[in-house]
């Protein structure tokens, strides 16, 4: 859970859906948010709202990102090691860089990296999946992983 003030965290629209519901008298419209929340110190959150009006999607969407909010490790502005993940059909991978080389990524990942904090990472979607939820889901499993890896191997050096 997140516990920094709210105005440092940054949020940004990465998609908007309209979504139909279809009933006995015809259909019923709504939007679907994407929205990916972060404060560019190392915490990043994905939202996903729904609602009649599409300012009220982004806004629960926000909600959501902030309230679901993870930490990740950080090394001088790159994660800790290289990574592979899925989430459903979605695969990434997630390789560190050296310094000034920037953020090399596409898309949804590209975006979350930003709102992170991480300034220099080597990304790439590896499975031809388009669907940008799975693709942030597929980051933040990877991002959740890199966390419990990272502090299970700091743990076990502060006991040696």
């Amino acid at each position: 859970m997140f516990e920094g003030k709210k105005e440092e965290i940054e949020q940004r629209v990465v998609e908007i859906n309209r979504v139909a519901r279809v009933t006995a008298g015809g259909r019923r419209f709504s939007f679907r948010a994407l929205v990916i929340a972060g404060d560019k110190k190392g915490n990043v959150g994905m939202g996903i709202g729904k609602a009649t009006d599409v300012t009220e999607a982004v806004n629960k969407a926000g909600r959501q990102g902030i309230k679901h909010m993870i930490a990740l490790p950080l090394i001088d502005g790159t994660i800790p090691f290289e990574m592979t993940t899925r989430f459903k059909m979605t695969k990434i991978l997630l390789k560190p860089v050296p310094k000034g080389r920037g953020i090399v990524a596409g898309g949804v990942v590209r975006d979350i990296c930003e709102l992170a904090g991480v300034q220099n990472i080597n990304a790439k979607i590896l499975s031809a999946s388009k669907n940008k939820i799975n693709n942030a889901k597929a980051v933040l499993r990877a991002f959740k992983k890199m966390k419990q890896i990272y502090g299970a191997k700091q743990s076990m050096q502060v006991k040696l």
